[in-house]
């Protein structure tokens, strides 16, 4: 008996890896085309604002819209992935939200398009706690910053594909028929997904209750963290959603001159998300990376809308993009690190429902900044004081965290 279940070890191992390396390709892959959809939207913004004859707040308002429901739907997506398992929320969510997507293309009135949108986010919100809840648990504790980048590192190369094929393919075939062709090609891969992708073995505890998860958002590290994530996502929308309409609007570039700043923008973007959870998890000070990539973005959101030269303007969308999600892994490790893997889907749904407030405040402000000033400029220099805000607060990140992690080692040694 026991000859047996030696020899059944070894076996299974090769299977698990296996069975690991499929789930993680397969769930970098959904990002890659849902990130096709969504940027695809900031990518064709300018063309479905003439089209349905928008201002810039209106404009604004189809992201905030879907931001809105995404945000609020990330506490009840993460507690449902600790609970249920996170591969079929994800694949229930990239399914409707492809298909949302698809409908969009199908539209003509503005309020069925902010309809459209806000169930859209709701469907989205489904993807992103649980698909990275469903990457860390593949990984062991001293990877899975590493490992959560990596999801982002999917959605950014299909920023980069439709920012440098859909300027082309809209010019072909009109924006609808453009969006619609994308969304087609998420609905596939999302039913790959769904009959390939696997959820890790749960390990001690099973499932988690609701009294637990509401204990656990009483912590005050989830709470400082979240205030940085409101931080993180308001930049990151300023950036993905509002750069190729400042580039077009106030710089006078073509759309496909927009579309390949863009996708160069994604492009360092990508790799650089990678980079900040490796060098996370080799310098085992998250709040470092954190601190250093919210200064160094506090500098480079401001001069994005004061330099006059198009070669510094460009260097500085380049220095500000390869740290935009530089400490995406690190900021989601840390409340994991600090409460542990088996509640990372409500913690994390718990923190990106903060990123979202602040993405719908971003959003929407820049667009009504945009309209009201005739600019972008003090839209962005707001966004530079935030950015700001993040890095003090991650000061005293650095101090509850080590507070927090000395006291587990005492009770360990006890």
């Amino acid at each position: 008996m026991k000859a047996a279940a030696v020899t059944a070890r070894p076996a299974a191992e090769p299977s698990r890896k296996s069975a690991r390396t499929t789930t993680v390709t397969l769930a970098v892959l959904t990002q890659v085309f849902h990130g096709l959809t969504f940027s695809g939207l900031a990518v064709f913004l300018p063309l479905i604002r003439d089209d349905l004859n928008l201002t810039f707040a209106e404009g604004g308002m189809l992201a905030a819209a879907m931001t809105l429901t995404y945000g609020l739907g990330q506490i009840p997506a993460g507690y449902l992935s600790d609970r249920f398992g996170p591969k079929r929320l994800v694949f229930i969510g990239f399914l409707v939200w492809s298909a949302l997507s698809l409908t969009l293309g199908l539209i003509h009135s503005f309020w069925l398009a902010i309809l459209n949108q806000f169930v859209a986010g709701a469907f989205r919100a489904l993807m992103f706690a649980p698909g990275l809840s469903l990457l860390a648990s593949w990984f062991p504790p001293e990877r899975r910053a590493t490992a959560m980048s990596l999801y982002m590192v999917g959605g950014f190369s299909g920023t980069i594909l439709v920012s440098l094929g859909g300027p082309l393919l809209a010019m072909q075939l009109g924006w609808r028929y453009a969006f619609i062709l994308l969304a087609a090609l998420g609905i596939a891969v999302a039913f790959v997904f769904h009959f390939h992708g696997k959820d890790a073995p749960r390990r001690g505890g099973g499932a988690v209750s609701i009294r637990e998860a509401l204990h656990l958002i009483r912590h005050p590290i989830l709470w400082v963290c979240s205030a940085i994530q409101f931080v993180r996502f308001s930049i990151v929308t300023a950036f993905a959603f509002w750069l190729p309409s400042v580039l077009v609007a106030d710089r006078g570039f073509s759309l496909e001159a927009a579309g390949l700043v863009a996708a160069m923008s994604a492009a360092l973007t990508a790799p650089s998300n990678a980079l900040g959870g490796y060098v996370s998890d080799r310098l085992r000070n998250p709040p470092l990376v954190i601190g250093g990539s919210l200064a160094i973005l506090a500098v480079a959101s401001v001069l994005i809308v004061v330099v006059d030269s198009t070669t510094l303007l460009l260097l500085v969308i380049a220095v500000g993009s390869i740290f935009l999600q530089f400490y995406f892994g690190p900021l989601f490790f840390v409340p994991m690190e600090v409460l542990g893997q088996r509640t990372a889907g409500t913690a994390i749904g718990f923190n990106n429902l903060f990123a979202n407030m602040g993405g719908v405040l971003s959003a929407y402000a820049l667009g009504v900044a945009r309209d009201a000033a005739g600019s972008f400029v003090w839209g962005f220099v707001g966004i530079g004081a935030l950015c700001l805000t993040g890095a003090g607060l991650s000061v005293v990140l650095a101090k509850m965290r080590n507070k927090a992690l000395a006291a587990q080692r005492r009770a360990a040694a006890s």
